[in-house]
């Protein structure tokens, strides 16, 4: 069978196939020469595999109706219904498919603008054509013609062409303005064929498969006998005393941090380097959504102002902003408090036990003020952190001082749990619970260097030798006249027990040590023997020792005997005494002035007092946490935000604003500048 080559018609958009069945194209032309082409008689062309059917089975009809429904569309959808309070199932579902769609910019031939369109074109194609027909005219005229003169022929030329070519254009114009109606021609149908909507088919779904080599298999058997089953059985005994053995050989904390290392082990073969790729983003997104919801703290941290204290009479408040606290730490109380030199939201909390009887582990946490919900960084230790100070230049360099009497720096930078150096037995620790550390300046030959203080009456210099912890004792604090004869008349000194120290903020040598007998000595890296001067300062043990940032001359010493005593070191006797009606744990100068400071006592309360307001009274006695429960430890002075941080015996840390009258500056006078820097602040004090 050959098929024709369809021939667009002009008037719609069928097509014609002209289907022949003879040897010769020509020959189906010439029988129906003249006649129309619809009318000529065809014949049908059978397929060689085409059934024979008897009459009565071709005029039988077969009916296929073909509906518009979606097999695919979801027959069983529900919504919930607000006003009958159940699911209910929808009864009408969108039926519709859309197989294919495209924009077109098709133009219908019989619109208006198919018309112009196509009268435009015939315009410019008859205008080329006319130009031609004068072109070839002017040329047959001038052959035929014979030569006459000069003019005459101008003359002649010029009479022939003008009308040629007006009437050439007149008949173009004419034709085109009436535009052709495009004749209708009835086409052949061979077959009885009654259109109906249609769908097109689905693509079946592919089989994919894939191919494995079998696991490798193997036949065993064997005999199970009495005496092999109980041999067994006594091979399986056998470890297991083993491992019992093992077990009671090993102490208490080696099978807690066994377990702990198990565990460990465990959940990092869990986890997936993908895991690790995406801590970064996700601490970011912890905090996002902790900003979210501490949201009105943060606003209360950065725009709250008590407006009540311009009528208070010089008095302020403490407004409680976050607790931080964390499960791990809960029964471990707060024994150090310190803020990251670089990075003012961060600060390290320190966690051991002041109770000798229960002595535990202890953990060392970091948090940041962005995320109070979790901390940064937890490290934990064996023995419980009394504690710690950080790095002015390295401020991911924390050191910690134990109650077993070692010392530790742990490492920031580097991930793991323990420290990156510990002193031992062999290096010289403490025998007793070390109370202070504090960094030092490097030394000569830039190593990094820090002391220590403790009950056992060493003052320790310590200094980060390539991997190692070098140690060399600065002072040893013996009693004055306390000197006892033992056996054969020997000389026994009772040791000074240390329990705080702070360093001059500018005479480098010189720093003072406060102990558990109520004596503040002020010694000297220089002398290792004698003391430059020693203070009878407290009835009770010495728990802080602060020199003022400003004044050089001024320190402050607070104690167990409720009292809290401001000093000029070149008198003996304090200058200012404050009896508070409790154990006073910690005292801390504000860093914005030199007459502040803030006081924490064991019955829940915080005392900030402004010398320069009131010399004899806090200007702010607020309870921070439960009298019955909690005993606050330790209080700290963010180095430029107006807040402090407070921490208690049961492990948490809580930050509080300083409302206005707590943080008071100098004020303007008309026609001068306001004055600021140390000087300023000396002359206040």
């Amino acid at each position: 069978m050959r098929v024709g080559a369809a021939e667009k018609l002009r008037g719609g958009g069928s097509y014609k196939l002209n289907v022949c069945s003879g040897e010769d194209e020509d020959s189906g032309t010439e029988v129906g020469e003249g006649a129309d082409e619809w009318a000529q008689s065809k014949a049908a062309v059978r397929p060689p595999d085409q059934l024979e059917l008897t009459d009565a089975e071709l005029k039988e009809e077969f009916t296929r109706i073909l509906t518009a429904n979606n097999p695919h569309a979801p027959q069983n959808i529900v919504r919930y219904s607000f006003k009958e309070g159940t699911y209910k199932l929808i009864g009408f579902v969108n039926q519709l498919a859309v197989h294919y769609s495209h924009v077109g910019n098709l133009i219908p031939k019989d619109s208006d603008e198919g018309r112009r369109q196509h009268y435009r074109d015939e315009l410019v194609a008859g205008s080329q054509e006319s130009a031609k027909v004068v072109i070839s005219e002017t040329e047959i005229l001038e052959e035929d013609e014979e030569p006459k003169d000069a003019e005459a022929e101008a003359e002649a030329g010029s009479q022939t062409d003008i009308p040629a070519a007006e009437a050439a254009e007149k008949v173009t114009e004419e034709e085109l303005m009436a535009p052709k109606q495009p004749r209708e021609r009835k086409l052949t149908n061979q077959f009885n064929f009654s259109e109906r909507a249609s769908q097109t088919f689905n693509n079946p779904l592919r089989d994919r498969e894939c191919q494995m080599e079998p696991p490798p298999r193997t036949n065993f058997s064997a005999t199970a006998n009495q005496w092999e089953i109980y041999d067994a059985y006594v091979e399986e005994l056998k470890k297991q005393e083993k491992t019992k053995e093992k077990e009671k050989t090993k102490t208490p904390v080696a099978k807690k941090m066994g377990k702990m290392a198990m565990r460990k082990m465990t959940s990092m073969e869990s986890q997936s380097d993908d895991i690790t790729k995406v801590t970064q983003a996700a601490k970011i997104v912890e905090r996002m959504v902790n900003q979210n919801t501490y949201d009105d703290v943060a606003q209360d941290f950065k725009y709250y102002e008590d407006a009540a204290d311009e009528y208070r009479d010089q008095e302020g408040t403490l407004l409680p902003l976050w607790k931080f606290q964390n499960d791990k730490a809960k029964r471990l109380a707060v024994t150090a408090l310190c803020w990251n030199p670089k990075y003012k939201d961060l600060f390290a909390v320190g966690h051991g036990s002041y109770d000798f009887m229960k002595q535990s582990r202890g953990m060392l946490l970091l948090y940041s003020m962005k995320n109070p919900s979790f901390p940064e960084y937890i490290f934990s230790s064996d023995s419980g952190i009394m504690c710690l100070d950080m790095h002015v230049d390295h401020p991911y360099l924390v050191v910690v001082g134990h109650y077993d009497g070692n010392v530790a720096i742990y490492n920031l930078k580097k991930p793991h749990s323990q420290p990156a150096f510990r002193s031992s037995a062999k290096s010289g620790k403490h025998t007793d619970p070390v109370w202070q550390v504090k960094w030092q300046k490097d030394d000569m030959d830039n190593n990094l260097n820090f002391f220590s203080v403790s009950s056992d009456g060493r003052i320790v210099s310590w200094t980060l030798v390539k991997s190692e912890l070098v140690h060399t004792d600065v002072i040893k604090l013996k009693v004055e006249s306390s000197s006892t004869e033992g056996l054969e008349g020997l000389q026994l000194h009772t040791m000074g027990c240390g329990t705080a120290f702070d360093f001059h903020k500018e005479i480098d040598y010189m720093f003072l040590v406060g102990t558990e007998e109520g004596k503040i000595y002020k010694c000297s890296k220089s002398y290792s023997s004698q003391f430059l001067d020693t203070y009878d300062a407290h009835n009770m043990a010495v728990d802080a020792v602060s020199w003022n940032p400003y004044h050089t001359k001024v320190f402050m010493s607070c104690s167990s005997d409720w009292t809290v005593k401001i000093w000029d070191h070149t008198i003996k006797t304090p200058m200012f005494i404050y009896d508070l009606n409790s154990a006073v744990g910690d005292v801390a100068w504000a860093p914005y002035s030199s007459t502040v400071f803030a006081a924490v006592t064991t019955n829940g309360k915080t005392h900030v007092f402004d010398l320069s307001i009131n010399k004899y009274e806090a200007i702010c006695n607020q309870p921070v946490v439960a009298k019955k429960k909690n005993k606050i430890t330790h209080v700290q002075f963010n180095p430029i935000h107006p807040i402090i941080i407070v921490g208690d015996d049961r492990g948490h840390v809580t930050c509080l604003k300083l409302s206005p009258n707590l943080r008071k500056m100098p004020k303007e006078k008309k026609g001068q500048e306001v004055q600021k820097g140390p000087a300023v602040e000396i002359a206040k004090f």
